[in-house]
C-alpha cells in the first residue's frame, strides 16, 4: 500500500508539485509564517473559536445552553478519537512522506519520519470544526474555512499529498458526525448536572443569568398560585 502516488503522472503528485511550487516562489519570511500557521496556528485558532463559542453560550444562558456546551465538549473529544482511529489506518497504508519519494519539493518542516496517509493535522482540525458546527453554525462555518485552509497549507509545506489531506477531512468528519448522537446522549446529562451545581454551574450558564432565572421563577410560581386561588 505504500505506492499510492509513486508516479509523477499521478494527479495527486501533480497537484502536490503545483501547490508546493508556490512555496518556492514565496519569500522566505512568508514560508516561515506558513510553517507556523500550518503546524500550530490554525489548530490554536480553532481551539480559541471553541472557547469563544463556549463563553458566548454561557454568557447568554439560553435554555439549550447545556446541549450546546455538550456539543462543544464533543468537538475536541471527536478529534482525539479520530486520531486514534487513524493509528491503524496509517500502519496499514504505510505511505511515506512525499519528500521521500519525490525530488524537488520545498519542505518547510524537517524531521517528519512517520507515515503520510492520513494527515493527523487535517483529521484534527476537521473533526473539531465539524463538532463546532454541530454546536453552533456561525462559529462552525468559520472553523470549517480554517480547516480547509489548514489542509491546503499541509500540502504547501511539502509534508502531505493532497489525498492525505482529503482522507483526513473525511475521517474527521465521519467520526464527528457518526458518533455525535451517542456522544450527545452521554454528554448532555453530564453537562445538565454541572449546570444545576451551585459551585460549577457557571461553566454552563453565567451567574448573572442564573440569578435572574432564580429571581423570576419564584415570581412566576407566585403568580400561578394566585391564579389558582382566584379560580377557586
Amino acid at each position: 500500500m505504500a505506492g499510492l502516488a509513486d508516479s509523477g503522472s499521478n494527479p495527486d503528485v501533480d497537484l502536490l508539485y503545483d501547490i508546493n511550487g508556490l512555496a518556492k516562489d514565496a519569500p522566505a519570511w512568508f514560508d516561515r509564517v506558513m510553517e507556523y500557521v500550518g503546524e500550530y496556528g490554525l489548530l490554536l485558532a480553532i481551539v480559541l473559536l471553541v472557547v469563544w463559542c463556549w463563553w458566548s453560550v454561557r454568557r447568554r444562558g439560553d435554555e439549550d445552553a447545556a446541549s450546546t456546551v455538550a456539543a462543544l465538549v464533543w468537538a475536541p473529544l471527536a478529534a482525539g478519537i479520530a486520531v486514534l482511529v487513524n493509528v491503524p489506518i496509517r500502519g496499514f497504508v504505510e505511505r511515506p512522506r512525499p519528500f521521500l519519494d519525490h525530488q524537488g519539493l520545498e519542505v518547510l518542516v524537517q524531521g517528519k519520519t512517520d507515515y503520510s496517509f492520513v494527515s493527523d493535522h487535517a483529521t484534527i482540525v476537521m473533526a473539531m470544526a465539524v463538532g463546532l458546527f454541530v454546536a453552533h453554525r456561525r462559529f462552525g462555518l468559520v472553523a470549517l474555512v480554517l480547516a480547509l485552509f489548514g489542509g491546503f497549507i499541509r500540502v504547501y509545506m511539502g509534508v502531505h499529498y493532497p489525498t492525505d489531506v482529503v482522507g483526513g477531512f473525511a475521517l474527521g468528519t465521519a467520526v464527528a458526525l457518526l458518533l455525535s448522537p451517542l456522544a450527545m446522549a452521554l454528554l448532555t446529562p453530564v453537562v445538565k448536572a454541572v449546570e444545576r451545581s451551585p459551585r460549577v454551574g457557571w461553566l454552563v450558564r453565567g451567574r448573572g443569568r442564573a440569578e435572574r432565572d432564580d429571581a423570576v421563577m419564584p415570581e412566576a410560581r407566585s403568580e400561578r398560585t394566585s391564579e389558582r386561588d382566584l379560580a377557586a
